[in-house]
């Protein structure tokens, strides 16, 4: 081991590339031999972009120190704005000098905070749902039973929520493509096919409401248009309370069910979801038969 560091050691005192001024790979050599034990591809890596960096602020007039060189604002600026590299350079870049930062100015890279994220809503049971669509269909008017009906089964059924839930027309729920589609207007339109389970009691909440919104009402941008109809659903029979954001995530899970991707996911070692995003960048959505088929959602 002490041998390996030894060699290590001695490469990194050694190192005098042509690609860099001489100054800049003094400074190099300086902060990594400070930056700790190291195998000889890291110690090589390191000093590559701790080389660039000093001859990048060398030539903007900054002393070569590490206070300076190495303080985050030096670093973050390196990374954007040096000429002649590639995303993926800059990204490796940044990551090398922050780790060397940390290891040889630690008071300048204080701990990362955890920040808050953002964690998905608990579905309801299947159970909860049939309590749902029951309450609905137990409200005194008939007009009060078609759109609370219309609420719970394009949360649970369709996946919509906020403006796109509030703006939908009876109309705009059709029998096409061999299932039930909501057609989805505005800034993300899309055709939605809705989960069998839901056909008859959203198909009949929308011929209810004609040309009308379904969840009753005229203007779809006034405030509390559902707070109504969630107040109506809520607390009944030992249910929980009603919650758009949490028939959304039933929606995704009875989908997900479906797709078998908690399966394909297992199977593909793949745990964040951002990776899928960047892979389904590339790809083509099928089409509105395709979808029904696929979300088993056929009539």
């Amino acid at each position: 081991m002490q041998a390996g560091q030894s060699a290590v050691a001695g490469y990194i005192g050694r190192w005098r590339p042509s690609s860099v001024s001489p100054q800049a790979a003094a400074f190099a050599r300086d902060v990594i031999t400070r930056a700790g034990p190291l195998e000889r591809e890291r110690a090589k890596n390191l000093l590559w972009a701790a080389g660039k960096l000093a001859d990048y602020g060398i030539g903007l007039g900054l002393e070569a120190v590490p206070e300076i060189l190495l303080h985050p604002s030096a670093v973050e600026r390196f990374t954007r704005c040096a000429p002649g590299l590639s995303g993926v350079a800059r990204r490796t870049l940044r990551t090398n000098l922050r780790f060397t930062g940390r290891q040889v100015v630690p008071q300048l890279y204080p701990a990362d905070l955890p920040l808050p994220r953002e964690r998905s809503k608990a579905p309801y049971t299947p159970g909860e749902i049939s309590g749902f669509l029951a309450l609905a269909d137990a409200q005194p008017a008939r007009e009060r039973r078609m759109r609370a009906a219309g609420l719970v089964c394009l949360g649970a059924g369709a996946g919509l929520i906020r403006g796109d839930l509030r703006a939908v027309h009876g109309t705009d729920v059709i029998t096409r493509s061999g299932g039930v589609i909501v057609q989805v207007r505005g800034v993300r339109e899309r055709t939605v096919p809705v989960l069998p389970r839901y056909h008859e009691p959203l198909l009949a909440a929308a011929g209810s409401a004609g040309d009308a919104l379904v969840l009753c009402g005229t203007d779809p941008g006034r405030r509390n248009l559902t707070s109504p109809l969630v107040n109506a659903l809520s607390g009944g029979g030992g249910l929980p309370r009603l919650d758009t954001g949490r028939l959304r995530a039933t929606w995704l899970r009875d989908c997900a069910d479906l797709l078998g991707l908690a399966t394909f996911m297992h199977a593909a070692g793949i745990t964040c979801s951002q990776r899928l995003g960047d892979l389904l960048a590339g790809l083509e959505p099928g089409s509105e038969e395709q979808a029904v088929a696929l979300l088993g959602a056929s009539r």
